[in-house]
């Protein structure tokens, strides 16, 4: 099945998903995603800012603050097809760009480098067991975890797991994908 298609099947899935529901499964992952050794030891996070259907973020990342951890959120830079990771201390730091996405405005903020990522959270729609994800088409982080050696960890809703993925020669896998309902260990 090609990853489009896969892509496709699974936003039908989410979007199926109530709020209520969605809201608690977010909260169960994120609670997986604090107890883990990844979030414990590492002192700074890079995380996207979520949007519906995807897995909520934001309690996360404002458990992240609470616990004095630092939050690098990335900005895409289009004509080079890579990410700047910036730290953001609140979401007024944000503004909103093409498609809704949220990113760090870059005046108020500052860039931090990829090795002092100690944990990187990689989006995704669809996974494998083994790591592999279907992003939303860019590439933007299997370009960037070419070269990243901190953990890996991704999100989803287990209906987002265990399926069949195509897998190119420029694929990156993630070390663990959380889930509502269990944690894949992938690497």
């Amino acid at each position: 099945m090609s990853k489009e298609i896969l892509r496709n099947q699974v936003l039908v899935t989410l979007n199926n998903i109530n709020r209520i529901e969605h809201l608690k499964k977010s909260l169960k992952i994120t609670a997986r995603v604090l107890a883990s050794d990844e979030f414990r030891s590492a002192d700074t996070i890079g995380v996207t800012i979520s949007r519906y259907p995807e897995v909520d973020t934001r309690p996360l990342i404002e458990a992240a603050w609470a616990a004095g951890k630092r939050i690098a959120v990335p900005k895409c830079i289009h004509a080079t097809r890579k990410m700047d990771f910036r730290l953001i201390t609140s979401y007024e730091s944000l503004e909103t760009v093409y498609m809704g996405l949220f990113e760090p405005i870059t005046d108020e903020t500052l860039s931090v480098e990829k090795n002092e990522i100690d944990l990187q959270i990689v989006p995704g729609l669809v996974f494998s067991d083994e790591g592999y994800r279907i992003g939303f088409g860019g590439g933007y982080y299997d370009r960037y975890m070419s070269d990243y050696n901190g953990a890996t960890l991704s999100l989803a809703f287990v209906a987002q797991t265990s399926h069949r993925i195509p897998v190119e020669s420029h694929d990156i896998p993630v070390s663990k994908i959380v889930t509502d309902e269990k944690e894949i260990i992938c690497i």
